[in-house]
């Protein structure tokens, strides 16, 4: 039976040479509040095919959550970007934290082409922009160990529907932001941990008090 009360927040160790990861500094931040009657529990996640997932599955099986949302860094991107669909695609740019790189693989054999986000995404990206925190809907979550935990996690509760899930990404933090090669258009882009902690403990909060999504148009591929 799952306990009504408990929320999985999960991040990611660092990877790709970066000292911090801003997706575990938020969710360890929120590690032990209380939202809506329902207390969040954190938990890191490696940076590495198939052991992120098993420790996800580790996880789920420990804390039977009601609620489950998983945080991932996005270089790149400039707000906090609700993901909609997981492909079961593993095709890594660069290789993850032990060396692996794969290309063209299955998340899970055999399972189907992609799963959908349980959470009400629209709703919960309308909420945070009115709170006047930069979000909104993205088409694609990429095909590295973010896209690979997404489709896990939905593929893991594909006969849970009593829980809901899906992924959020998150910008760079500033100090990342500075250390890193400007482009034409300057540094990129980032958001404060104080923002993005802000964000996130409203997007569950409206993941919890949502029923029915916004029928809306919206998202973007990147």
């Amino acid at each position: 039976m799952n306990d009504a009360t408990k929320i999985l927040l999960t991040g990611f160790e660092p990877f790709g040479g970066e000292g911090l990861n801003p997706s575990w500094e938020i969710a360890r931040y929120l590690n032990g509040e209380t939202l809506s009657g329902h207390v969040v529990h954190a938990r890191r996640l490696s940076c590495v095919f198939g052991q992120a997932l098993q420790e996800l599955e580790r996880h789920i099986d420990e804390l039977q959550p009601s609620l489950v949302l998983a945080l991932g860094q996005a270089g790149g991107r400039s707000e906090l970007s609700l993901e909609r669909v997981a492909i079961n695609v593993d095709d890594a740019r660069i290789a993850d934290n032990a060396g692996g790189r794969p290309v063209d693989e299955p998340v899970v054999a055999g399972g189907p082409a992609a799963y959908f986000t349980t959470l009400p995404i629209k709703a919960m990206a309308a909420g945070l922009r009115a709170a006047g925190l930069p979000a909104g809907v993205s088409q694609s979550a990429g095909t590295f160990v973010c896209n690979h935990v997404f489709y896990g996690l939905q593929h893991l509760l594909r006969q849970q529907p009593l829980v809901r899930s899906g992924f959020m990404h998150v910008p760079y933090l500033p100090e990342q932001s500075a250390r890193l090669p400007a482009t034409p258009a300057g540094a990129p882009p980032s958001l404060g941990l104080t923002a993005m902690i802000d964000g996130v403990r409203l997007a569950l909060q409206l993941a919890l008090a949502t029923g029915e999504d916004l029928r809306e148009s919206a998202g973007t591929i990147a």
